[in-house]
């Protein structure tokens, strides 16, 4: 089992992991809707594919029955860019409320992270509630590797906040 302490870590982005929330709280509407040439995603798509899957882990987590997407291309927006600056706020302030969700699911009692939750698809196996969290943190840990790389090909990093620049 792992620390409590090392599950938030990974979260909120300490130690070798870049702040998710610091990493998308300044990108404008504009740069949240640009993508560069050569790069499958906007920052819009993928902060809006972090919460979607946040989202769904929390609530399998949580014990909901939610039906696993059909297919990957579910689990992305159809557009790649927010509709206006109200879309983009929403979306980030979204993120900001799942990763806190997920970082209270971090916190509970050993009991609870060690608890099985149903598999996503018939024929799986079961996981514990901490695999599903250490899974959630591994996707957001890849992705918002992708935003940095994202917003340094678009010459806006680091964030006000800070980021490693090496």
């Amino acid at each position: 089992m792992h620390s409590q302490a090392t599950l938030t870590e990974l979260l909120r982005g300490r130690g070798a992991h870049a702040d998710p929330i610091a990493c998308v709280s300044d990108v404008t509407v504009e740069h949240a809707a640009h993508r560069p040439q050569g790069h499958a995603f906007s920052i819009y798509q993928i902060v809006w594919h972090l919460n979607f899957w946040m989202d769904y882990e929390r609530r399998k987590i949580g014990g909901e029955i939610v039906s696993y997407p059909e297919h990957a291309s579910l689990s992305w927006p159809s557009n790649e860019k927010p509709r206006d600056e109200s879309e983009w706020r929403s979306t980030i302030e979204r993120f900001a409320e799942l990763i806190a969700q997920l970082e209270g699911l971090s916190n509970a009692p050993a009991d609870v992270l060690q608890r099985q939750v149903a598999p996503d698809q018939a024929g799986k196996p079961p996981s514990t509630a901490e695999a599903r969290l250490l899974q959630t943190l591994a996707h957001n840990s890849y992705h918002v590797g992708q935003i940095v790389l994202l917003r340094r090909a678009m010459d806006i990093w680091p964030p006000p906040g800070g980021g490693d620049t090496w």
